[in-house]
């Protein structure tokens, strides 16, 4: 019999949540996902230390001042990997770009051009490409103007239905919403140890979405992130994609059953929510209503933050 992996990729297309070429290899995603929790720890590891020497000596070599060497370097290290990624992948890979910059719409799209003419100098399409942005209000708006250029975005950490709709409004290429960080907060907030895979609340929040999305027409594709369990990927099988941790790729490898599909457009078409429409003062306040998804948003940005942050220090020590 098929293995669950295999059955799931007839019905949704699978993305490797890694740094780890391995691993991407190993499991034949279509696309990947990179972060920087993903890089630091890929850029620590023994195995990629050629990749990360040959990225510092090019830095050296750029006539720059001191001071922005190490950003030079930072940008070069995640274009880097992403290249080394689409030699594995058929499609498409994620770049970050800086958490610190989730509330500074001109910068991150300055940051989202700079990371895009790296990839463009090393001969990769912008299609290949999806540029990595916080789903915050600045986030949204850099990537609706990112997407006129015709520079595609994932728009990340995202949490709540406001964040989904304003995406969807803004045209942007892809949604991530976090489905194990949902359920991570119910847990803590009602003390409830366990959910079913069909009430588990990440779950219950990428269906809503997805059948919003189809139900209403929006071209925007929803890749369901931040998995705790197998059970949370198998209930949404039939979602646009995908994005799952190695470790639950290979639970899912080596299982065995039937995959039934969950999410599909003709479903989708019985949606009994309406159509809304956000504005900047709408959104902020449904978004602020939602106290799951507000404190998520801002511990995701934190942490992404922090992890830069070690990266940062890990390379300019490197690079001294």
């Amino acid at each position: 019999m098929d293995t669950l992996l295999s059955q799931l990729k007839n019905h949704s297309i699978i993305v490797a949540d890694t740094g780890d070429f391995e691993s991407i290899q190993k499991y034949q995603p279509r696309d990947a996902t990179t972060n920087p929790s993903l890089l630091f720890k890929a850029a620590g590891m023994a195995e990629y230390q050629d990749l990360v020497n040959r990225v510092l000596t090019e830095t050296r070599a750029e006539n720059v001042p001191a001071d922005q060497r190490l950003g030079l370097a930072l940008d070069r290290l995640a274009v880097a990997f992403g290249i080394e990624i689409l030699k594995i992948v058929s499609h498409r890979v994620s770049t970050e770009v800086d958490a610190r910059l989730s509330f500074d719409t001109e910068g991150s799209i300055a940051k989202a051009r700079t990371l895009i003419g790296y990839y463009e100098k090393a001969g990769i399409p912008k299609e290949r490409i999806l540029i990595k942005i916080a789903a915050t209000w600045e986030g949204i708006c850099a990537a609706k103007q990112l997407t006129k250029e015709g520079i595609h975005c994932n728009l990340t950490l995202l949490f709540s239905f406001a964040q989904a709709v304003a995406c969807a409004e803004a045209g942007v290429q892809l949604i991530s919403p976090f489905v194990g960080r949902i359920l991570d907060w119910h847990k803590k907030s009602t003390g409830r140890a366990d959910y079913t895979a069909a009430e588990d609340p990440g779950v219950l929040s990428v269906s809503r979405i997805y059948n919003y999305y189809k139900k209403h027409g929006y071209a925007t594709e929803v890749m369901g992130a931040s998995f705790r369990n197998t059970g949370e990927i198998l209930e949404l099988a039939g979602c646009d994609l995908l994005t799952i941790s190695p470790n639950l790729l290979e639970e899912l490898q080596n299982a065995s059953g039937t995959v039934d599909v969950k999410l599909k457009p003709e479903s989708a078409a019985s949606c009994e929510e309406p159509k809304i429409s956000l504005n900047e003062s709408a959104f902020r306040w449904m978004h602020n209503e939602d106290q799951m998804a507000t404190e998520k948003l801002s511990d995701g940005i934190r942490s992404f933050a922090s992890d830069t942050v070690k990266l940062e220090k890990l390379i300019a020590q490197k690079l001294t």
